[in-house]
């Protein structure tokens, strides 16, 4: 079992930074991979980074790419998520998610956080 608590949401001008964090619980989390998918309004939930559970390998939405970053530390149980050069389309609840095996790129994860708002004024 695994428990994702997100931080690191707010209010943020267009082309400002934002640093999310996943802090999970459990003394295997290194064993899993971890995305992070984001819910803007009236719109489905969609994927934004993923990584594998070693650290060694990430994937990244062509939307996001360039700037964002996921990243994890195993030593500390987190995964973050970089957040440069927003813009108002990025405005959304981002939620982080784990699972045993591949890091995917839809949602078909076991364990999922509350999620944070972040939100991107122009």
């Amino acid at each position: 079992q695994v428990q994702l608590v997100e931080s690191g949401g707010g209010l943020v001008q267009a082309g400002g930074s934002l640093r999310l964090s996943c802090a999970a619980s459990g003394r295997t989390f290194s064993s899993y991979a971890v995305g992070w998918f984001r819910q803007g309004p009236g719109k489905e939930r969609e994927f934004v980074a993923s990584i594998v559970a070693s650290g060694g390998v990430t994937y990244h939405a062509d939307s996001v790419k360039g700037r964002f970053t996921i990243s994890r530390d195993n030593a500390k149980n987190a995964v973050n998520l970089q957040m440069n050069s927003l813009k108002p389309e990025d405005t959304a609840v981002y939620y982080c998610a784990a699972r045993r095996g591949s890091a995917l790129t839809i949602p078909a994860y076991d364990y999922w956080g509350q999620g944070t708002q972040v939100t991107v004024s122009s």
